[in-house]
């Protein structure tokens, strides 16, 4: 894969795999309440057709990464294709329209509301009347109450990924009639749309027995347009059927593959007609677009041999003989002529594939979109270098972000935007830039932060003798003691929630204290510290900037080089990660710092590096979400030392964080006030860029080929597929694709 990600929503919150201080500045980069809406960077490109174009009936033969080991998206070992599964054949209460947010699901849901705040949460969702599972049972509060007895965290016996949001129920009742289900919470629960999507039947959730292994190789009973026929684990396929109890619009297709291709093998799958639909990387991209191009006029000219000699092309045999015998008759030995020959059926051989390879394309198209993800740097606070927040600023600051990203989508025609958010992407209501309170790209004041712990450029590289102190010792015991004393003096501050955890945020140099002490330098008459003359919010103190002439001169510290592990996948399908590997090394080269880069095979790159801590750089992607409090508070929060010693990091893989980012996350997912959820969370974010445990780059591109005749279906960027109106068009009739994606910037 080009990107390495995580599960779906269903079980991100939990697979091992985001301060409620006010801030000293009245509006930090991105926190304002009164933004304007932002846009999505790019709308689907699904061929978008009325379901009246679409003929009745085929198979959709689509390529997957895998087969799923289970189709209980609430287990730990639920993928991408559990998730498409549960989306064909089970209910959700709510799905996502083009910008990420969640809408409510008519084929299921006719209403769903909170009808009490006091003295408990209580929301009553009512049905739609004909929603019944595939057994002609009617969907309702069991099977409601047994989703959340199995998620609610209570029963240990089931082997559940996450229960966030169920832990919060207190109770399920039958409301005024059968189609009415009443969920009384025990604490407020922003995020409550968030429940009950996938919705499977009491048959599945109703026993730890049956959660736990009856739902992993099929699915008997299913309430969607299609069901599960079969999962064929030798043929490396799901066969996905029409449900004839489905009471919405009939589904198109008859039947939906999900075969799992290998990404390097899915171009040769498409050119042997295996396949209707399928992501691909950008190399395939390019092969398929130049393929589907509409003929020009005729470039190529016949092979001609030396000086005018015949060229073996399609007569075959008699031009063969023609030229061994005009090799022969010029001064050639037989020997000779015969290689040549030989060199040029070759050559005319892989041209005749080369074209028949190219035909077969022309049937497909590259639909193209931005993923609902996003790739980061991430940088492991856990230990070394990183492990001091000047540091981990110092990379932050040297990276061009706006590069990272144009390197990665301009060249496929995407709007080329870096990311401003951790919890968020444009579109979304949660997005804004929150990458000011970090600051821009600034190498001068990245080698000041890097100074200021200490490191030097030039300095020994060699161990520190006995009574000798190496390059940046002093100044690193200095740090150590500093460090100390702002940990005691955060306390009472994370304690009580409202107070300043100590991270420093740029434009928040205004305030008294220690913070002022810690931030270093002048200050002008706007409390902006202009230390060494630099742009406000540097922090370095005086007297640190790196000497002119510098700049590429390795930096070390206590004898020691400042280099980092730089761990990246080496699988095919990984080229954009690599790419991006390098433009980051060559910016970190240019403010002293070194990378020591480790390719290791994609299957042990997450679980045995990332996971594991191994690392101090990694790149990976984090999905978006429309439900950022709950399920970004665990890629964000704090680890905690477990009961055996442990450090338990959760979903934080980058192990930086603060209590401050968790009060603002437990704030923001207790209120049902959307505005001033939207605004903790934009703090969070804002807390969070400050912290530099991790750095977003830029959205993940979205590329899929698609029979030309194949409609609704491609790149869905953010929006839920809808499986019953996919299929192949009627003799004549066109999708509708957009002419370009927006290159329109995302608000602030």
């Amino acid at each position: 894969m080009s990107h390495v990600g995580v599960a779906p929503r269903a079980v991100m919150r939990s697979v091992a795999f985001l301060t409620a201080g006010v801030l000293a500045v009245p509006a930090l980069a991105g926190c304002t309440s009164d933004d304007p809406a932002s846009k999505p960077l790019a709308g689907q490109d699904v061929a978008a057709a009325a379901r009246a174009k679409v003929s009745d009936g085929g198979t959709l033969r689509w390529a997957v990464d895998s087969v799923p080991d289970t189709l209980n998206a609430f287990q730990s070992d639920a993928d991408a294709t559990t998730s498409r599964v549960a989306q064909a054949v089970l209910p959700s209460m709510y799905t996502l329209d083009e910008a990420g947010s969640p809408v409510r699901n008519p084929d299921y849901l006719e209403s769903a509301e909170v009808v009490d705040t006091e003295p408990k949460q209580v929301v009553v969702y009512k049905l739609n009347q004909q929603a019944v599972w595939s057994d002609g049972r009617e969907i309702g509060a069991a099977d409601f109450a047994a989703q959340w007895r199995a998620l609610s965290g209570k029963d240990s016996a089931y082997w559940t990924a996450r229960n966030a949001g169920y832990d919060r129920i207190e109770k399920i009742e039958r409301g005024a009639n059968d189609l009415e289900v009443k969920v009384t919470f025990s604490r407020p629960y922003a995020d409550w749309k968030a429940l009950f999507t996938p919705l499977y039947p009491k048959d599945v959730m109703g026993t730890p027995d049956a959660f736990n292994d009856g739902a992993r190789r099929t699915l008997k009973v299913t309430a969607g347009p299609f069901a599960v026929k079969k999962v064929d684990t030798k043929g490396d396929r799901v066969v996905l059927t029409g449900n004839p109890r489905w009471w919405g619009a009939p589904a198109k297709l008859d039947e939906i593959v999900l075969r799992a291709v290998p990404r390097d093998e899915r171009v040769s799958e498409l050119v042997a007609g295996e396949l209707d639909l399928a992501e691909i990387d950008p190399e395939s991209a390019d092969e398929v677009a130049v393929a589907a191009a509409p003929p020009g006029p005729a470039t190529g000219t016949p092979l001609m041999g030396p000086e005018g000699s015949p060229a073996a092309g399609p007569q075959g045999r008699s031009a063969a003989q023609a030229l061994r015998s005009w090799a022969v008759a010029n001064g050639s030995d037989e020997e000779a002529a015969e290689e040549e020959v030989l060199a040029r059926e070759e050559r005319r051989e892989a041209e005749a594939k080369a074209l028949r390879r190219q035909k077969a394309l022309s049937g497909f198209e590259v639909r193209k979109s931005l993923e609902p993800a996003y790739t980061q740097l991430a940088l492991n606070g856990s230990d070394g270098p990183l492990a001091d927040e000047r540091v981990r600023r110092a990379v932050a600051r040297a990276l061009d972000r706006g590069k990272l990203a144009e390197a990665v989508l301009k060249p496929l025609g995407l709007p080329a935007e870096p990311v401003g958010s951790h919890l968020a992407l444009s579109g979304q209501p949660a997005y804004a830039d929150g990458s000011g309170a970090l600051g821009e790209q600034n190498a001068k004041e990245a080698r000041a932060l890097l100074a200021d712990a200490g490191w030097v450029p030039g300095g020994p590289l060699k161990k520190a003798e006995d009574g000798e102190e190496a390059a940046g010792a002093e100044q690193e015991k200095k740090d150590k003691s500093e460090k100390s004393d702002q940990d005691g003096e955060g306390t009472d501050a994370e304690t009580s929630g409202d107070g300043d955890d100590g991270t420093y945020i740029v434009g928040e140099d205004d305030k008294s204290g220690d913070d002022g002490d810690r931030a270093g330098g002048d200050e002008d008459s706007s409390g902006k510290n202009t230390a060494q003359g630099g742009a406000p919010g540097a922090y370095a103190p005086k007297g640190t900037a790196a000497p002119a002439g510098s700049a590429a001169a390795p930096l070390a510290k206590d004898g020691k080089a400042l280099t980092l592990r730089f761990v990246l996948p080496s699988g095919p399908g990984s080229e954009t990660l690599r790419t991006v590997a390098d433009h980051v090394t060559d910016m970190l080269k240019e403010i002293g710092i070194g990378t020591d880069i480790t390719k290791v095979p994609d299957e042990s790159y997450f679980k045995d590096h990332i996971a594991a801590g191994e690392y101090d750089l990694a790149l990976y992607s984090w999905p978006a979400s429309a439900f950022p409090a709950t399920d970004a508070r665990p890629i964000y929060a704090k680890p905690v030392p477990a009961a055996d010693g442990s450090l338990n990091v959760a979903q934080n893989y980058t192990r930086v964080g603060t209590d401050q980012v968790d009060q603002l996350f437990d704030r923001a997912m207790a209120t049902l006030d959307q505005k001033e959820a939207r605004d903790l969370l934009r703090k969070a974010d804002s807390r969070i860029w400050a912290a530099a445990g991790s750095v977003p780059l830029y959205q993940r591109p979205q590329l899929t080929a698609a029979r030309k005749t194949l409609a609704n279906a491609g790149a869905f960027g953010f929006r839920t597929p809808v499986y019953e109106d996919m299929g192949f068009l009627k003799k004549g009739a066109q999708g509708s694709r957009p002419t370009a994606p927006s290159t329109s910037s995302p608000s602030s």
